[in-house]
């Protein structure tokens, strides 16, 4: 479960503002939709990069329902910072210790260092989940964290792993999170780390849910009607027919929950 809050950063990060100190020596590469650029990092792994940011991002938009590619080329590339090792990252990046990925959505970028634990399956197609989420619906539409972090963990290639059952056990030891609390919850530098872990297996759980038993026409839908800047509870109900309130998207998500436990 470590990896399901390493992009906690990525909320610090928008709270905090750009905090990066200055790296000189960058190497800079280009492919049709991203700039990379490398600190003292192995060419080899860059092109690597190069490759599976162009599929993850396919992949990404693909689930949005985006087709306009052309969108994210030339000057609205997205940024892929490659620090050279994990001290590189944590010093220069101004990075946690904790953390393996960043993304800095306002900029369309992101941050990361060669070794850092499941970049190609997690964190490069989880990061872009979370710029394209908000580059789609705007950068200051307001949406809960549950469903932002959920969004982007629905795009990694091992996504909700677990989430489910974890999600069943906090409701077995009585510290399941309900929606309504979920929403209102918000994630610091000094949230413990249970705490952390749950929210985002939580969050994983719901989105889960929405796009595989409600259906991810109706999901498309609500990213639409945030984007047309209805509140969200407005575009929930617009958008998915047996939906009225996040209220009643929980008993459904826990119902279901306990029918597949």
């Amino acid at each position: 479960m470590k990896k399901i809050f390493l992009s906690l950063v990525f909320l610090i990060l928008l709270w905090c503002g750009p905090c990066f100190a200055a790296v000189k020596e960058w190497q800079e590469y280009k492919t049709d939709n991203f700039k990379i650029f490398a600190h003292h990092v192995d060419e080899g792994f860059v092109n690597t990069v190069m490759t599976e940011a162009e599929d993850a991002l396919r992949d990404v938009l693909n689930n949005f329902g985006i087709h306009k590619y052309q969108m994210w080329s030339g000057e609205k590339a997205v940024s892929i910072y490659i620090y050279a090792n994990e001290d590189d990252y944590v010093k220069n990046g101004g990075q946690a210790g904790w953390s393996h990925g960043a993304a800095l959505i306002q900029f369309r970028s992101i941050r990361t260092y060669p070794s850092a634990n499941g970049f190609f399956d997690s964190i490069l197609p989880h990061e872009l989940g979370h710029i394209v989420l908000h580059e789609y619906i705007g950068i200051d539409t307001p949406v809960p964290l549950w469903f932002d972090e959920g969004t982007a963990m629905y795009q990694e290639k091992a996504k909700q792993l677990g989430c489910h059952k974890t999600t069943v056990l906090a409701m077995e030891n009585g510290k399941f999170i309900p929606l309504t609390e979920l929403t209102d919850m918000r994630l610091y530098s000094g949230t413990d780390i249970p705490t952390v872990s749950l929210f985002y297996a939580e969050s994983a759980s719901i989105v889960n849910f929405m796009i595989t038993q409600l259906g991810d026409f109706h999901f498309r839908k609500l990213c639409r009607e945030l984007k047309e800047s209805r509140g969200f509870e407005t575009a929930l109900s617009n958008a998915f027919p047996r939906v009225k309130s996040v209220v009643d998207l929980n008993k459904q998500w826990v119902r279901f929950l306990k029918d597949n436990e």
